[in-house]
């Protein structure tokens, strides 16, 4: 069976769309991982968030993480901060093929300003305070981003590119 594929990046850098695309052309199950997350819970994101906080909310991202990881064939769109969350990274590049969608912050920032999906930690930020969150935010988070066995910038990012960097890593 195939190995699974985790794909990793700041919120708006586009792994739901790229994975679910992605999925179809390898024959892959798609997984959003904040979908998987609301339908085991009963609960969406941004309720999760706002009753029991960003610490209970990584707790249940990252055991919802391991769950599907032992499935095979999955394509899997993590979210935005779950490679910083304990051992994730680790984790997925254990059970998976990593791929890091690598985005620039002016880029980022606009799909983010212009998002229609309720993301909890950003819904109430003017375009300043959301340039200045993504800029630190993402310095945070490039370490743990960096660890994915794959990397492609924005003009690497077509699904059939993709298709054949991962084709010959996910049989193995």
């Amino acid at each position: 069976m195939a190995r699974n594929v985790v794909l990793v990046g700041f919120s708006g850098a586009g792994k739901t769309t790229i994975g679910r695309e992605l999925a179809l052309r390898l024959g892959f199950e798609f997984v959003d991982l904040d979908a998987a997350i609301e339908e085991k819970y009963h609960a969406t994101i941004p309720h999760i968030f706002q009753k029991y906080g960003e610490s209970v909310f990584r707790q249940c991202e990252y055991q919802t993480l391991k769950e599907i990881l032992e499935g095979q064939g999955m394509m899997i769109a993590a979210g935005g901060g779950t490679p910083a969350n304990q051992d994730a990274m680790q984790l997925m590049n254990a059970h998976a093929v990593t791929v890091y969608i690598d985005l620039p912050e002016e880029i980022l920032v606009q799909r983010l300003k212009n998002s229609k999906k309720e993301r909890p930690l950003t819904v109430s930020l003017t375009e300043e305070q959301l340039t200045a969150y993504v800029h630190e935010r993402l310095r945070k988070r490039l370490p743990f981003y960096r660890m994915a066995q794959l990397t492609v910038s924005e003009n690497e990012v077509g699904i059939e590119h993709l298709k054949r960097l991962l084709e010959p890593l996910i049989t193995k």
